[in-house]
């Protein structure tokens, strides 16, 4: 059972070490990355995806343009740290996550003790471990308070993908499946194929096989028929940015999952660390959206299957408005509308170190 053992992202060897998500389900294979401008590519291709793994892979990357710069002096390699942070925030613009983590890299160089630069470098790699290891801890917290909404029954639809292969491990939104079914609850899952890319068919259905969770795949335009004709209890999503008003981006095809929802009164919940909160956005239509290339709608697995010379556009996501979301599950537990106060309030609760 290889996804119960092995974290999506790790270290070894100077290494950045990921799995490689363009090859599940066929094979398992792991990508290693010698330098910082190969994590960026990287996380660009989809080697690695899921707002939180890709966070962590960027820290490593830091971590390595450290160990690689030739700086003798702590303002030579905060400079050469400042390069590495604008190579890896343009891999991908929307996950809050990859600027988030860069920035706690950063932040770490720039107010560390550590006068010696070998020792600072040092510092960085575990620093850059310790973030690792805290995803690890708050998903588990995610799925924790997550499962409390799961009813002992149920049938849950889940969009694209959202355990362990979206972070280091365990998982954010399908955390909260696996941990509920951990629990004993018994559930079916309905799984979003995801297109273009189908992380849903892939990648969440073959860790749901491998935890033991009987799902169903169906096409992304299904789910209204399901909500109609048979029972649903919830739909469970991720995030890769969240607004201060609650708005959320994610993957595409989730605002129209959430319209459903609501108009066959659905509870949509959205599960996703306080890292992936963005408070100096006012509202999701400030949220930069990636724009991929035609060919991931236009080909499947390199084959096409669009007429040439068709045309294609490629959102890779979109935002869901606030009032379409029934609660936000963060580490620190769930948050309810209105989201300008509850963000807000936690907001501040953790400025006051007093969560």
């Amino acid at each position: 059972m290889i996804i119960t053992e092995t974290r999506t992202v790790f270290w070894e060897d100077g290494q950045v070490c990921l799995i490689d998500q363009r090859k599940l389900p066929e094979t398992f294979e792991i990508a290693r990355c010698s330098t910082h401008f190969e994590v960026a590519e990287a996380i660009q291709s989809m080697v690695v995806r899921g707002a939180p793994a890709i966070g962590i892979a960027a820290a490593f990357g830091m971590a390595q343009a450290a160990l690689h710069s030739a700086a003798t002096d702590r303002q030579a390699l905060y400079a050469d740290l400042m390069a590495a942070a604008e190579v890896l925030r343009k891999a991908r613009p929307t996950a809050a996550n990859l600027s988030w983590a860069v920035a706690q890299m950063l932040r770490y160089a720039e107010r560390s003790e550590h006068q010696d630069v070998t020792a600072l470098k040092q510092g960085l790699l575990a620093h850059a471990q310790r973030m690792a290891d805290d995803d690890v801890r708050i998903n588990k917290q995610i799925g924790a308070h997550g499962a409390a909404l799961v009813p002992e029954v149920a049938t849950i639809i889940h969009h694209c993908n959202t355990g362990s292969l979206a972070t280091v491990f365990w998982g954010t939104a399908l955390g909260v499946i696996r941990s509920a079914h951990m629990q004993g609850k018994r559930l079916h899952v309905l799984v979003d194929e995801t297109r273009p890319r189908l992380q849903g068919a892939k990648l969440t259905s073959w860790e749901l096989l491998q935890l033991g969770i009987p799902h169903t795949i169906i096409a992304d335009g299904a789910s209204g028929y399901f909500m109609r004709r048979r029972r649903v209890d919830l739909c469970l999503v991720g995030a890769d940015r969240i607004a201060a008003n609650g708005d959320v981006a994610n993957k595409i095809g989730t605002y129209n999952l959430a319209i459903v929802a609501r108009e066959h009164n659905v509870p949509f919940y959205v599960a996703a660390p306080w890292s992936t909160v963005d408070m100096s956005l006012a509202h999701g239509d400030l949220i930069e959206i990636e724009e991929r290339s035609a060919d991931e709608v236009t080909m499947i697995n390199g084959v096409r299957i669009a007429p040439d010379g068709a045309c294609a556009a490629n959102p890779a996501f979109d935002v869901t408005p606030h009032h379409y979301i029934s609660g936000i599950i963060t580490e620190y537990g769930v948050l309810r509308p209105p989201y300008t106060v509850s963000l807000a309030q936690l907001a501040a609760r953790i400025q006051e170190g007093k969560v």
